[in-house]
């Protein structure tokens, strides 16, 4: 599967900012070799096989499985149990893909999000290494997602509590995309995160999906108490996705800009989207389109939890466009014909 969507990998990709601080000889999971049996799948199998929820795991330790093993359950054991009468929002965020932008990305989303929704003590991470150190979080994977889900399902009330869902990874035209380095391969459709959530009866849920093409979750995914923004239209990429950044410009914008601020999700939205179209604009990138549909149900939910937003938050990271202004400056300072 890796092989083929190098090429699509390659168009959201921006030239790599300075690497974040790194413990003396720690390098962060590396793509390598292509995913075994699924590079060699036809673009067909590859939705058949996504909707399944697909994922191959090789060469794993058993020590290493052990200590997931462990990992995940001790982030389970944290969660809260909801609170009769209080919309409680709990907040999963997971990054798919071991690239450390995804780590980075997903590990501060969580933080603004538990913070915009009270849902300290109602929140779990699921990601890889931040580039600097391993990961002693449960890793961002399909399986382990699941779980999360189906644990959020037994405490939540879902007449009255949310689920506040953020993914980031690299996406394709069948949906997210899974790659822990060279050992973790899948992927997760619209079909198969709408059957997730539909058999654990989560309804009243806010979907915020950070990768290229993911404007295919709006159709299947959109309904009456479902507020969904994603990073793109259904046939466009999105930017900012290099391993080095700080943030993809979706989760810049949407995250670290407008949902800091306390204001409706809504006008969240717009704002990012009218920041990421800049940004398009003045690196000359084909307009990634974001998408937001917020089903008239929703307002019930997310008008008691936007009743409680806290005062806004300073940004943090290095901003996603550093490598579209580096890329400026170095073309600035290429010497014209006659200086030369």
């Amino acid at each position: 599967m890796l092989s083929l969507l190098r090429p699509l990998l390659a168009a959201a990709a921006l030239l790599p900012l300075t690497a974040s601080a790194q413990t003396p000889g720690y390098q962060p999971p590396q793509h390598q070799y292509a995913a075994p049996l699924i590079d060699r799948a036809s673009p067909q199998e590859l939705a058949f096989l996504a909707d399944q929820g697909m994922a191959i795991e090789r060469d794993r330790p058993p020590a290493q499985l052990l200590a997931e093993h462990r990992r995940l359950a001790t982030a389970l054991a944290t969660l809260q149990p909801q609170r009769p009468g209080t919309v409680d929002a709990y907040v999963v965020t997971v990054a798919l893909d071991s690239d450390p932008v995804f780590g980075r990305e997903a590990r501060e989303a969580a933080r603004v999000l538990a913070r915009r929704y009270g849902a300290h003590g109602r929140s779990i991470v699921l990601a890889g290494s931040d580039g600097s150190a391993e990961s002693r979080l449960p890793m961002g994977s399909p399986a382990n997602l699941t779980a999360v889900l189906a644990r959020v399902a037994e405490l939540m009330d879902a007449n009255e509590d949310v689920l506040v869902l953020y993914t980031t990874s690299h996406g394709a035209p069948f949906g997210i995309v899974y790659n822990d380095g060279d050992q973790g391969f899948g992927a997760i459709s619209p079909t198969r995160l709408w059957t997730t959530l539909s058999t654990l009866g989560i309804r009243n849920r806010l979907l915020l999906i950070s990768a290229c093409y993911s404007g295919i979750f709006v159709p299947l995914l959109a309904s009456d108490t479902t507020a969904i923004v994603t990073a793109s239209s259904a046939d466009r990429t999105s930017f900012g996705c290099q391993s080095d950044n700080d943030w993809t410009f979706f989760g810049d914008a949407m995250i670290n800009h407008a949902l800091r601020k306390p204001v409706p999700l809504a006008i969240g939205a717009a704002d990012a989207a009218r920041l990421i179209g800049g940004w398009e604009a003045s690196g000359k990138l084909e307009p990634s389109q974001p998408q937001v549909s917020i089903g008239a149900g929703a307002a019930t939910w997310l008008d008691r939890l936007e009743a409680r937003l806290p005062p806004a938050t300073p940004l943090v990271g290095r901003p996603a466009t550093g490598a579209l202004t580096a890329a400026a400056a170095a073309q600035q300072k290429k010497p014209t014909r006659a200086e030369r």
